[in-house]
């Protein structure tokens, strides 16, 4: 429209000019409709000049340019699962300490059996050093508590491992940990895998640390709870579900010989922990990085060789770390 204006101009001045230069013949003929013309050329034609220019100066603003930021980055959840194994879990605390010296984030804890009084532990001040401290105080007798009175459903009634915890804990209740934790126990009712979220921590480390057989299962909310490890000694799935982008897995279950069972309760533990290694033979291909702490020859009552067991802990880390950065990486790609 603007390229015909300076067209409109001349053609509206050209009409002007030949309507006044008819001014004596069309007044000649006839004076009213000479009149007339003459009035609406002086409305008309300076009210549709006034348009014209209007019209060149409504242009079009010119856009500008904007910026696209590319989206933030989002920082991958990271879980750490702690599978059972009684006294070899002194390997998840070697773990630990290596995952927080080399600042790899752990966003979420999942523990079955010892592997949620670990992480307990941990959750509850996220020092390493100070869980590294606590365990080496834990004896054999702050978690067996054996009695006769007890023994209808297991020979240990738990009760000092609940207690233990409840006075080493500086929180108290699951729910408010800033560093989430799933103990996993097993309904005995139902024998359904239970994922415990709410209540106390001390009881929820006792109820999936129940082996059954040996320990009084624990009564919580309407069910009967054992061991986690009846039912998945590493649970990787409960950290996917609970929104874990890369989990890191620890299974302490990789050796299961052992040559000195002389007991009911050595009986009972090593069927356990056979049971436990065939169940994760194909669960614990759903982790990203596996850490597998050589602590197969170490017997699961054995709490004279926490050092070892810790230092196996630290030394498989070391050696995953390369895999969890690639990992993290990974994530981090387009």
């Amino acid at each position: 429209m603007l390229d015909i204006l300076p067209k409109m101009r001349t053609k509206l001045f050209v009409l002007h000019l030949h309507t006044s230069s008819g001014d004596e013949a069309g007044g000649a003929r006839c004076p009213e409709v000479h009149s007339a013309m003459k009035r609406f050329s002086r409305f008309f034609f300076p009210m549709v000049f006034v348009f014209c220019l209007s019209c060149q100066t409504l242009r079009s603003p010119t856009p500008e340019t904007v910026k696209m930021e590319p989206p933030p980055k989002r920082v991958p959840r990271v879980a750490l699962v702690l599978g059972g194994g009684s006294a070899r879990g002194f390997a998840h605390v070697g773990v630990i300490r290596v995952l927080e010296k080399e600042k790899v984030p752990i966003d979420m804890i999942v523990g079955t059996s010892v592997g949620s009084l670990v992480g307990a532990i941990y959750a509850s001040e996220r020092d390493s050093f100070q869980l590294e401290w606590i365990a080496y105080k834990i004896r054999e007798e702050d978690i067996f508590d054996f009695s006769l009175i007890y023994s209808r459903m297991g020979p240990v009634q738990g009760k000092k491992l609940e207690e233990f915890l409840e006075t080493t804990l500086k929180v108290k209740n699951l729910e408010d940990l800033k560093l989430p934790l799933y103990p996993v126990a097993t309904d005995l009712y139902t024998g359904k895998m239970i994922t415990l979220e709410t209540g106390s921590i001390a009881r929820a480390v006792r109820a999936s640390s129940s082996i059954p057989g040996i320990f009084v299962p624990v009564k919580i909310s309407g069910m009967l709870l054992v061991d986690g490890g009846v039912t998945n000694n590493l649970p990787i799935e409960i950290a996917r579900q609970k929104g874990a982008d890369i989990v890191i897995a620890v299974d302490i279950s990789k050796d299961v010989r052992n040559v000195q069972i002389n007991s009911v309760i050595d009986v009972i533990l090593q069927s356990v922990d056979i049971m436990g290694k065939e169940l994760l033979k194909y669960k614990k291909q759903g982790s990203d990085v596996l850490i597998e702490p050589q602590v197969g020859e170490i017997r699961m009552m054995d709490f004279t060789q926490k050092k070892k067991c810790i230092e196996e802990g630290m030394k498989a880390a070391q050696a995953a770390l390369p895999s969890i950065r690639q990992k993290m990486q990974e994530w981090n790609k387009p």
